[in-house]
């Protein structure tokens, strides 16, 4: 099998609801899209969710690589020796993450679909389902009432509230939360980098009753050993974001014992290739594993939920970046029921662009 053509274009969707989270407001979002064609006849999906703030990409960037440098590495070249191909790749994409995971998504789906299986089961299948939380950005706190009882009666189960801005209003946020939506819902708080080290323990401490089930990424990702002062110093789990980009930083992270658990975004660390790496490192080292995503299409979000699906210690899943999206192409590329994500079960990432 021979890759015969690389097509890639970008596309822009608004947000139903813009949400806002410590740094930014997000209105809307553009996904870059790849299709590969083989002369086999199967073709391979992909995409990419450029952030400059978070991957160092624009839409710009994206394009400009997949046509100067994927395209020239890649074409002609054996799809199903995934693995050699992505090392071409890796070094003039080290600056390119998202552009990676595009092409390791596709890569991916070429391969399912000629094992005719989905990923997940090709990469083991340990599970078939996982449970999703939702996010709710920085609102007044009425306001993150009103939208954590509407989540609830949409089938939800757990929530991801964020914050970073102002710790008292966030203490205040989540203790209103809480009382709002019961004891039986899980609460998830994320600050983003925007808190200090003093201000991360006074938020545990002050939300105790709360009962919050872990808090991601509190402290500036420039100074990860800020991460490990809070961890070692409070009862709840702490979770990296930010300051996970690569394999190495999942090793220093796991070496130096700063966090409880990890969240894994395919656009941020390379794709599913790098995912698989990098949660290998975390069962090291008896750490759990978050998939996240950041705004991407149903293409991307069903490329992170194989990924979880096919290994036990990815416990935790924040797979919501597609629900709001406005003409999504991918739409109905996973299945939600219920706050419940599935996999369509058809080959591949099981959707055709």
């Amino acid at each position: 099998m021979k890759i015969t053509s690389i097509e890639t274009w970008s596309h822009k969707m608004k947000l139903k609801n813009p949400y806002t989270i410590a740094y930014e407001t997000i209105n809307s979002t553009v996904n870059v899209f790849t299709k590969i064609t083989t002369n086999t006849g199967i073709v391979g999906f992909g995409c990419a969710a450029p952030d400059m703030e978070v991957t160092g990409e624009t839409e710009e960037t994206v394009l400009d690589v997949s046509k100067n440098i994927i395209e020239p590495l890649l074409k002609g070249a054996d799809p199903l020796r995934y693995a050699y191909q992505l090392q071409k790749i890796d070094d003039p994409l080290k600056k390119h993450p998202s552009a990676k995971a595009m092409i390791d998504m596709a890569l991916f789906d070429i391969l399912g679909k000629k094992a005719d299986l989905p990923i997940y089961k090709l990469l083991g299948g340990f599970k078939e389902k996982i449970k999703t939380s939702v996010t709710i950005g920085i609102l007044p706190v009425k306001e993150t009432v009103k939208e954590a009882k509407k989540l609830i009666n949409d089938g939800f189960s757990i929530l991801k509230i964020k914050g970073g801005k102002d710790v008292d209003e966030d203490i205040e946020r989540m203790k209103k939360v809480r009382q709002a939506v019961g004891n039986k819902i899980q609460l998830r708080f994320d600050a983003n980098q925007g808190y200090t080290v003093y201000e991360s323990l006074k938020f545990v401490e002050e939300t105790r009753t709360v009962k919050i089930e872990l808090l991601e990424q509190p402290t500036s990702k420039q100074e990860p050993e800020l991460l490990g002062k809070v961890t070692n110093n409070v009862p709840i789990l702490v979770m990296a974001d930010e300051s996970l980009m690569n394999l190495m930083d999942a090793f220093k992270l796991a070496r130096k014992d700063l966090v409880d658990t990890v969240n894994v975004k395919l656009m941020k660390v390379g794709g599913i290739d790098e995912a698989l790496k990098i949660n290998s490192v975390a069962k090291a080292a008896n750490l759990e594993v978050m998939v996240g995503c950041m705004d991407e299409s149903a293409l991307g979000i069903a490329a992170g939920l194989h990924f979880a699906l096919a290994r036990q210690n990815v416990a935790y899943a924040d797979l919501d970046g597609h629900f709001d999206l406005i003409d999504d192409p991918a739409d109905g590329a996973v299945i939600l029921k219920n706050g419940t994500l599935y996999t369509n079960n058809k080959p591949g990432l099981g959707f055709n662009l």
